[in-house]
């Protein structure tokens, strides 16, 4: 499973050790990390950034986590905030540069990656990012409703809402390039 990994044998809280806890989740979760702040940002360099500033916070902030069993959740948002920064700066950055640069790839993954799927890729990259942030964590995190609403902040109604309104806005999209 992408970034919802397995959970830990026993979940990490400020009671344990944390560098041993911080080595454990990061072998667990880093790789799911990088693909979703990789399908936020679209350049892998960017992405592997991202989550290494989110380990690092989780790191220095350990002691102040209350709840060990809602450090993946916690993670997660900070991988989706910190990833939400660089957006940002990017945004503020083609604001003075003028034209705006497609997302890159990096040549193994344009590769490794049908035509299809480089579709619904770039259609994914077009949406509002909360629409983007849904559709992320239920196709890719295979994240509940329930846990989507907790890494986002929102309610499970809002969640569903959010993710019909993005999955009818991208087949409007991929109907469109077709």
């Amino acid at each position: 499973m992408l970034g919802g990994g397995r959970a830990s044998e026993a979940p990490p809280g400020p009671s344990q050790d944390r560098e041993a806890a911080i080595t454990r989740l990061y072998r667990e979760q880093w790789a799911g990390m990088v693909r979703l702040s990789l399908l936020m940002l679209g350049d892998r360099p960017s992405a592997e950034d991202a989550v290494q500033e989110s380990f690092a916070a989780m790191y220095r902030r350990w002691d102040s986590i209350k709840d060990g069993t809602r450090v993946e959740a916690y993670l997660r948002s900070a991988v989706l905030n910190t990833s939400r920064s660089v957006l940002r700066r990017r945004k503020l950055a083609l604001l003075h540069r003028g034209q705006p640069e497609p997302a890159v790839w990096s040549a193994e993954s344009a590769a490794m990656i049908g035509e299809d799927r480089r579709e619904v890729l770039a259609a994914l990259a077009t949406l509002p990012a909360r629409r983007r942030e849904v559709l992320v964590m239920r196709f890719y995190l295979h994240l509940s409703d329930a846990d989507i609403a907790q890494t986002l902040g929102i309610s499970e109604v809002s969640v569903r809402s959010t993710a019909s309104r993005a999955l009818k806005s991208l087949g409007h999209k991929l109907k469109e390039d077709r």
